[in-house]
């Protein structure tokens, strides 16, 4: 893959933001060109045809993900699917979320009334979680797997552990800032539900996104619906009783298609490679941070990290990456970069460059 030609926004920019929004390739942006194109030429008939499609994406995201095809529910964006999630549990779950989460994750929670606790992040994380646990006990946990500030990954064996020893508790993940960068196995997991929204690291644009759902928590998702009627208009027939709460209405092929066509383009480049490189380029950016202050020892040494990290800046020196074309987010109390297989570590000297003074 020609990474300049299939992102050209690499020749103008040092791209260090892809924890705001990931990039479209021109591969993509030409499939979207002819699928609208077909679309003004073909209208209803167009359409009709390419239904198919988003059974292709369903068992594309299952087989990417390890998950059965069956729990795979196409949703807009994390949001609307994690809302849709939680409107299905009972109003008698005790939620257990992290300090400082990202509010699209804690907000639905508490402002529906649900009784929460929380457990702060720090280097004593999983010890805060079980100590959690055993004190509130709580019926759900609810967590970003990559803290979309810090950039603190939960450990995947923790998860498993957690799972093993408490095998009733729900353990609901935001994967938005990890799917894509990482080779997963969402039945391996011990996840109960991965949402998900798409245009972050997979690189699909807005307007997609995906719910895994475990048989556990699947089974106990609208109780209260099951014994419903389900509607018996023939375009609707054999939709099964959680596709009307997950997916009600029309899925657009467009912007489903691109979760589609970028799953297939990360196949190609190779989720193992993309783990290895970025994993790799992480790891020097955290160790030359980490030198410079900028990282706390905490999230230096990580068994598990993320590509995200969050830096302490001022003004001035936000202003100089700014001058220099090093596209980053402000987050939180901090300046946040990220690093995806598009970067290099030439990218990372000039982030170092910058914050060390030089000119370049």
């Amino acid at each position: 893959m020609n990474l300049s030609s299939s992102f050209p926004i690499l020749s103008k920019y040092t791209y260090l933001n892809t924890a705001n929004s990931g990039i479209l390739s021109t591969e993509l942006a030409k499939w979207r060109t002819a699928h609208d194109q077909q679309f003004v030429e073909g209208g209803s008939e167009f359409k009709m045809a390419h239904s198919p499609l988003l059974e292709t994406l369903r068992t594309n995201i299952a087989d990417f993900f390890k998950a059965e095809v069956s729990n795979v529910f196409l949703t807009q964006n994390f949001s609307l699917g994690f809302n849709t999630l939680l409107d299905g549990l009972p109003k008698t779950e005790h939620f257990l979320l992290l300090n400082d989460e990202y509010p699209s994750v804690a907000y639905p929670i508490t402002s529906r009334g649900f009784k929460h606790s929380y457990v702060d992040i720090d280097e004593n994380l999983e010890d805060n979680i079980l100590a959690a646990i055993e004190k509130n006990k709580p019926t759900v946990f609810a967590f970003s797997i990559v803290q979309y500030i810090s950039g603190y990954r939960m450990n995947p064996e923790f998860i498993k552990k957690l799972k093993q020893t408490y095998p009733d508790l729900l353990l609901i993940a935001d994967g938005t800032q990890f799917c894509g960068t990482t080779d997963f196995s969402f039945e391996d997991s011990g996840l109960d539900a991965l949402c998900t929204s798409g245009y972050k690291w997979l690189l699909a644009g807005y307007g997609n996104g995906f719910i895994l759902l475990s048989d556990q928590l699947k089974n106990h998702l609208y109780e209260d619906r099951k014994l419903a009627q389900l509607p018996s208009a023939p375009f609707v027939k054999g939709k099964k009783p959680l596709a009307f709460c997950f997916e009600p209405g029309h899925l657009d092929t467009l912007n489903f298609g691109s979760l589609n066509e970028s799953l297939n383009m990360i196949r190609n480049v190779g989720i193992s490679t993309i783990e290895q490189t970025t994993q790799a380029l992480s790891q020097l950016a955290r160790t030359q941070l980490h030198h410079r202050g900028l990282i706390p020892d905490y999230l230096a040494k990580q068994k598990y990290e993320s590509t995200i990290m969050s830096l302490p800046l001022n003004q001035h020196m936000v202003d100089q990456l700014a001058e220099a074309k090093i596209l980053c987010s402000p987050r939180g109390t901090g300046t946040r970069i990220s690093f995806h297989f598009y970067n290099t570590e030439e990218d990372l000297q000039k982030l170092l460059a910058v914050l060390d003074g030089k000119k370049i």
